[in-house]
């Protein structure tokens, strides 16, 4: 997998307006070399929705900012929220084969109320999170819209793949809002 080709493809679900950059620059950073806070909230096989409940210290909602169908995929753009507030800790992308689900778990999915990391693991769906790159990124003017940054300032994220029942069935874009460190 060439992290930044996946990248693109992920960003090309929802595609930007030119002055609307997301991101002035994205690299490939190895995850031994991601640094604290960011290394312990995304080098891991576990969902986002747990590690930000974990780090934030509270639950999480997700808004729903566009979704789609595309060739046969559900896909969305999400914001993860401290929840009960407008304190948006992730920003992100999703594209799920729903067909890999019960008509239940898809519906859930569809109904855009929960974080799909809670669903799947309250309806114990089998799965399994593979890490495929940990990426640096710089604001671009247009992400301040969906993340607390200004254009200049860094964050990490991460791609990843859930294998729901042995199946390759979600591909994830998940970029964590600044984090400090821990006192």
């Amino acid at each position: 997998m060439n992290p930044l080709r996946e990248l693109d493809e992920l960003l090309e679900l929802f595609p930007e307006l030119p002055e609307e950059q997301l991101f002035q620059r994205a690299e490939h950073v190895a995850k031994e070399t991601t640094p604290e806070p960011y290394h312990s909230m995304l080098v891991h096989d576990h969902h986002m929705t747990i590690s930000m409940e974990s780090w934030h210290q509270c639950s999480v909602d997700v808004r729903v900012l566009n979704s789609r169908i595309v060739d046969g995929l559900y896909c969305r753009r999400i914001q993860l929220l401290k929840s009960g507030t407008e304190d948006v800790v992730q920003f992100g992308y999703v594209r799920f084969n729903l067909g890999l689900v019960t008509e239940r778990v898809r519906e859930e999915i569809q109904a855009e109320q929960i974080p799909l990391g809670r669903i799947l693991i309250q309806h114990n769906v089998f799965r399994h999170v593979d890490l495929g790159a940990i990426l640096r990124f710089t604001a671009g003017p247009g992400l301040h819209r969906f993340l607390p940054m200004q254009p200049g300032e860094t964050t990490f994220g991460r791609l990843a793949t859930i294998f729901c029942n042995g199946a390759p069935a979600i591909d994830l874009l998940e970029v964590s809002a600044p984090l400090s460190p821990r006192k």
